[in-house]
């Protein structure tokens, strides 16, 4: 019984760490895990926690349940986030140079909205 408090314990302090840390952090995500002393194990704990979702790493790179690359990161510091809706369709995309475009799709699955930090607009709604 007393090794089942001590691991539950343990559990619980490790996922509170994790959340604590999950709120911090800011991109680059890899180099400031790093910098924060972290091990690659709990990589995938805490960019579940960022991301909201389940998702699995491959070198700099972070994925979705789908298969979807959802953050990159360059070991020079730059990244790339991106956000999908339910359909799997590309809604949010950011760098770490301040570029960013967002869009709308119509039930189909068709582009009918795109919108960019250099002020481009494509509307076709």
């Amino acid at each position: 019984m007393k090794n089942l408090i001590k691991k539950i314990l343990k559990e619980e302090t490790t996922n509170r760490f994790i959340e604590k840390v999950a709120n911090y952090l800011k991109p680059p995500y890899f180099i400031n895990m790093e910098g924060l002393g972290l091990s690659e194990d709990e990589y995938p704990l805490v960019f579940s926690r960022i991301f909201n979702q389940p998702v699995t790493i491959e070198g700099r790179s972070v994925y979705n349940q789908y298969g979807n690359r959802i953050y990159y990161e360059e070991s020079n510091g730059f990244w790339s986030k991106r956000e999908y809706d339910t359909n799997d369709n590309l809604i949010y995309d950011e760098d770490s140079d301040g570029f960013w475009t967002k869009h709308e799709y119509d039930t189909n699955g068709n582009r009918i909205y795109s919108e960019d930090s250099d002020g481009t607009i494509i509307d076709k709604r």
